[in-house]
């Protein structure tokens, strides 16, 4: 039976997405162009400022303007980061259980340091939390099984004693690379690829309270 609970940040422990999305129109208006409904830009907020970039301007890599609209939407972003960001229904009570027998919990993200630790201070979760790996926290981020390696010797859990929970195809990925039980999430932002049943988790579920049961709360 499980002991620990890893967390992916954006799109599974907390909703990010109307906050990144602000960012991104603050772009959109340098340019003289309408707002885009938040609901919109959902799916992609997984993926990052690239995912962001791409659905919201239609910017890609290599474009002339790329690499200085990327820097822009992380100095927007730093200086909202937490304006409308919540956690997820569910994810607190989950929280008070595991901490309630002793059983770790932590953030494994692509987010960058930066911003990951800002965040979860002012969600109140950063002393809580038994690791925080970041984006750049390893050599290598999801779904590179580097993050999950680090995670399960900052909490001191073999890989196989973990959950971990994600939204996005490489979470899964990245869990199952290094042994853990994986999770998906469908309340997720869930990006525009494969859907989520063929992502090959060990269970999918529509609201954290089902990842209680997974690990016998």
């Amino acid at each position: 039976m499980p002991d620990a609970v890893l967390f992916d940040l954006d799109g599974t422990f907390a909703d990010t997405a109307p906050d990144l999305a602000a960012a991104l129109n603050r772009l959109r208006s340098d340019l003289g162009l309408t707002a885009v409904d938040s609901a919109r830009l959902r799916p992609f907020t997984s993926q990052g400022v690239r995912g962001m970039l791409r659905a919201g301007l239609e910017m890609f890599p290599g474009d002339p303007l790329y690499a200085d609209f990327y820097e822009r939407f992380l100095v927007y972003y730093s200086q909202d980061l937490c304006v409308d960001t919540i956690v997820f229904p569910g994810i607190e009570e989950l929280l008070r259980r595991f901490e309630a027998v002793g059983s770790p919990w932590g953030i494994v993200t692509n987010k960058a340091q930066r911003f990951t630790l800002p965040l979860l201070s002012r969600l109140g979760y950063a002393k809580r939390a038994a690791c925080v790996v970041s984006g750049d926290s390893a050599r290598r981020a999801k779904p590179a099984p580097h993050p999950m390696q680090l995670a399960c010797r900052l909490i001191g859990r073999d890989p196989e004693q973990c959950l971990y929970v994600g939204d996005d195809l490489r979470d899964i990925q990245a869990g199952r690379a290094v042994g853990m039980v994986t999770v998906a999430v469908r309340y997720g932002y869930l990006g525009d690829g494969e859907p989520i049943e063929s992502w090959g988790a060990d269970h999918v579920v529509d609201d954290a309270g089902e990842i209680a049961v997974l690990a016998g709360m």
